[in-house]
């Protein structure tokens, strides 16, 4: 019996070992893609304790407490801290075959020191050592970064925002991993909303534009661009329910525009119609400026209103959505390709059926640059063993898995980082049983390029980071 989660953790052949130990592990930390906060960073905040760390915003344990049991109280409400970690301690045991068990103990041993488990009965035990090393500069936020062997961060940020924390850190001669701004415009596309028309005025007054109609919204989102641009930018993301296409002309989405901007409804034809015109628009104008555009789709979210009404968005009651017509996606690149003004995109669906149509789909439009158009690591509800072997099985199959530009932690967590490692394993034991079965030969400057590139080098050559 192999030892709990030792340093071959995941690991089951001499090659997976080899693989992860000699190239995978060395590798530095490159996340394109969190959620966390860039002023948290510039502070460098000191947390409290565990439970800030690891429950406070995070839905994901927060699912996982409901489904044991356990009152709401102890999860989001007012009950203390060392109650809502004793909730999740005593969850925790019950989680076997959840990513979340093996991330929680990563973070234990990689940050803290500790190498047990934890459960009710070791929760004093690990409370009092992880909040006795978090009450230490080295656990400071920054030095956690440090930590973790990043060499640069892409928050998420809204078009409206001043981005004076990034400023801020740029400025910062004190910390050396670069922190930028990744460009997030889901409130300008996303017209059905109520709160539309009043972020419209919102986002005239950082553009320092009027916004009375779909031409001046593009004005305005290109001033914002520029804005971006000038603060590191280079990166962009949208929250979609699918890739659509369904285009409409000038006349009606002005007609549209109106709607939306007078705060009135509009109906699903026309959100659809608006929504293919926005993602034209910000597409043609990310390969213009160099970004990369990120689409992530797949989510029904907010389906329990009652919690929604109590709790607001993100906290834990989004599920997949298996409507995404893959030939509106193929539609829609099919447009930027007829004027050559498709930009480097990356394509992620919460469904993993969606594997093998996305594989398909970013090989016919490929050019220019080595995996131009990528599937993205597997998300949200796939981060785990079977969805990250099964998405990059899928990527090997259909595509060219050596130019994938890997994990991403999706986090609002600074201790996330060790997903990397998490995936690192699970791709070095999926490399690794294809030499071992004799699939791939056993050659090892190509398979240090691979696992070498798909862990960080191709992510860096990918975005362009200065690093």
């Amino acid at each position: 019996m192999k030892q709990f989660m030792d340093k071959d953790f995941l690991l089951s052949t001499d090659a997976a070992r080899d693989l992860f130990h000699n190239y995978a592990e060395k590798m530095p930390v490159v996340d394109y893609h969190c959620h966390i906060n860039p002023q948290e960073i510039y502070e460098d905040r000191k947390f409290d304790n565990i439970t800030q760390v690891w429950l406070g915003g995070d839905h994901y344990k927060w699912r996982q407490m409901r489904s044991n049991g356990v009152e709401e109280q102890y999860i989001t409400g007012d009950a203390s801290d060392r109650e809502k970690f004793q909730k999740w301690a005593e969850t925790l045991p019950k989680l076997i075959g959840n990513p979340l068990y093996h991330w929680s103990h990563l973070e234990l041993q990689r940050y803290f020191g500790f190498t047990g488990y934890l459960n009710g009965d070791t929760a004093e035990e690990v409370w009092n050592l992880c909040n006795e090393k978090l009450s230490q500069d080295s656990m400071s936020v920054r030095n956690l970064i440090r930590q973790s062997n990043v060499t640069l961060i892409c928050t998420t940020d809204d078009p409206a925002d001043t981005l004076e924390w990034h400023q801020k850190l740029a400025a910062d001669d004190s910390f050396e991993v670069k922190v930028l701004p990744a460009w997030r415009p889901d409130k300008a596309m996303n017209i059905e909303k109520v709160d539309f028309a009043a972020y419209m005025a919102k986002l005239s007054k950082a553009a320092g534009i009027e916004i009375t109609d779909f031409a001046s919204l593009k004005l305005a989102l290109k001033n914002r661009m520029e804005f971006f641009a000038s603060r590191g930018c280079s990166v962009s993301d949208h929250a979609l329910e699918y890739v659509m296409y369904v285009p409409a002309d000038p006349v009606e989405l002005d007609t549209i525009f109106a709607k939306g901007l007078a705060g009135g409804p509009v109906t699903r034809e026309d959100e659809l119609k608006y929504k293919t015109a926005f993602m034209l628009f910000v597409a043609k104008e990310y390969n213009r400026m160099g970004w990369v555009m990120q689409l992530h789709y797949g989510c029904k979210r907010d389906n329990n209103a009652m919690m929604y009404a109590n709790l607001g968005p993100d906290t834990g009651f989004d599920c997949i959505n298996n409507y995404a017509p893959s030939a509106q996606m193929a539609d829609f690149l099919n447009a930027l390709s007829a004027t050559d003004e498709i930009p480097k995109t990356i394509i992620y669906s919460l469904n993993p059926n969606d594997n093998a149509s996305i594989g398909t789909i970013i090989g016919c439009f490929q050019s220019q640059f080595p995996g131009k158009i990528q599937q993205g690591s597997a998300w949200w509800f796939n981060d785990h063993k079977t969805g990250m072997t099964e998405q990059m099985t899928s990527l090997a199959n259909l595509g060219c898995l050596g130019n994938f530009i890997g994990m991403l932690t999706d986090s609002r967590s600074f201790l996330s980082y060790t997903r990397h490692e998490y995936f690192r394993r699970i791709l070095c034991e999926l490399v690794g049983g294809w030499v071992e079965n004799g699939e791939y030969p056993d050659d090892q400057k190509a398979l240090k390029e691979i696992i070498e590139g798909i862990s960080y080098n191709n992510t860096v050559k990918y975005f362009g980071f200065d690093l």
